[in-house]
């Protein structure tokens, strides 16, 4: 097989890995309802369907990418869709509320095992100085699979129930592990022992982080908050002095020791929950404020989805055109502004208005996540490419939480000032802005930053 024919497969595979997980989750979201009817839960159970997923992928994404590191990306892939396949097809047959939230928790483990080494099989079979399209690419699929989600399962649950919205992601899952399989990359080199007493402490960081983010809307800024964030600040002392005193740790130490590294993790964290923030808000407003019914939402929100997917292959030019700093600073200027105009809406405000502010927020958002996505991955050699992947992921997970955190705190009683909320996500914003200035100011440099 020559090379340009396993990069192409490659992109395949790790195109469709990503595109199934971002689909899942939005057609997941469309069928709640209709799944709560159906098994007579409760919307403790229902919200135990996302939570626990959420728990499962969130502290296992830089153990997953560490184990491909060790084992080969390709074989971890492999693993992780074919498990992903096996617990979506399990989901469709779930005969109770108990089975389907274990199985939601087996998939998120599955998908932990994937997500990273999409990252790392990219990284594995593209130079450094060509992996900007790819990363593009793969960002314009998860744009248009979250996009088409709840389209998708409208239709389906509209024909044929809800069991059909986990059965969709089974034949392009099992169809990306035998394209990935199929292709022959170049054996890991990475023959560091895996770390599991720190994997377990991180993975009880991000539980306890997860736990009281997706709490905290509910509950607000209570005790059991406040003891959330004791728990998670004491896990992550602890597992930063198991880090520092192990032979071999999780995270090498290089990674953040490299100022490139934590500010393209910092810019994401920061845009990623402004985004999601805002979005959250946002939906708030055309249902409640401007009285739209879901389909009119979604149609006012879709220059959001189509910038995703437009926006993605021109954040590439861009990034090679002003270097990483410029492109993610803008990035991140354009998601400011756009949820400062989106503070300004009203109930008066026309359909050209509101889909301007989407519009601008997806441009911010798209060009921050696919400029510090490209950064992460070829800032490191291919032998610590699965650690970045793994943070990466980790990131995009914990800034959409934080996000909604954070609206939902500051959102006052009355939905339609939601002014106040906005203009801490859009300081939020500016932070992410403020991290990108530790970026290389330019992209000419395909050399990795961090080796093993």
């Amino acid at each position: 097989m020559n090379a340009a024919l396993r990069q192409r497969l490659t992109l395949a595979a790790g195109v469709t890995g990503a595109a199934v997980v971002a689909l899942d989750g939005t057609v997941t979201t469309v069928a709640q309802p209709t799944l709560r009817h159906d098994l007579d839960a409760s919307f403790v159970q229902v919200q135990w369907i996302s939570t626990g997923y959420l728990i499962a992928v969130a502290c296992l994404l830089v153990f997953a990418g560490r184990l491909g590191d060790r084992h080969g990306h390709r074989r971890v892939f492999a693993l992780g869709v074919f498990g992903f396949a096996l617990a979506s097809a399990a989901l469709g047959l779930a005969p109770g509320i108990g089975w389907v939230i274990a199985l939601r928790v087996v998939q998120g483990v599955f998908g932990a095992l994937l997500q990273p080494a999409t990252l790392g099989m990219l990284r594995a079979a593209y130079p450094p100085d060509r992996l900007g399209m790819p990363v593009a690419l793969r960002t314009s699929a998860i744009g248009a699979a979250a996009a088409l989600g709840p389209l998708l399962g409208g239709a389906l649950i509209s024909h044929f129930g809800w069991r059909w919205v986990f059965f969709l992601s089974v034949i392009p899952a099992v169809a990306a592990g035998a394209v990935a399989l199929a292709v022959r990359l170049p054996a890991p080199t990475s023959e560091a022992r895996l770390d599991l007493p720190g994997a377990g402490l991180l993975a009880v960081t991000l539980i306890c982080l997860v736990h009281t983010l997706v709490a905290l809307p509910g509950s607000g800024a209570t005790a059991a908050t406040g003891l959330g964030v004791l728990c998670t600040t004491a896990a992550c002392a602890a597992f930063v002095r198991h880090e520092r005193r192990t032979a071999e740790p999780l995270i090498p130490p290089e990674v953040f020791r490299s100022t490139t590294l934590t500010s393209a993790l910092g810019a994401l964290v920061a845009v990623s929950a402004a985004m999601f923030g805002t979005l959250f808000l946002g939906t708030y407003y055309l249902q409640d404020v401007r009285g739209l019914d879901p389909l009119q939402s979604s149609l006012h929100a879709l220059p959001l989805a189509l910038m995703m997917v437009a926006g993605a292959p021109l954040s590439t030019v861009l990034f090679r055109r002003f270097g990483p700093r410029r492109t993610v600073m803008a990035g991140a200027a354009l998601v400011a502004l756009a949820t400062l105009l989106m503070s300004r809406l009203d109930r008066t405000s026309g359909s050209m208005a509101i889909g301007c502010c989407f519009l601008l927020l997806g441009a911010g958002f798209v060009s921050v996540m696919v400029t510090a996505t490209a950064v992460l991955v070829r800032a490191v050699s291919v032998e610590v490419a699965g650690v970045s992947g793994g943070l990466q992921q980790t990131a995009m997970n914990i800034g959409p939480m934080l996000g909604v955190a954070l609206a939902t705190v500051f959102r006052p009683a009355d939905v339609s000032t939601t002014g106040a909320a906005l203009l801490v996500l859009a300081a939020v914003a500016a932070l992410g802005a403020l991290s990108a200035t530790g970026l290389p100011a330019t992209s000419d440099d395909g050399r990795p930053a961090v080796s093993a």
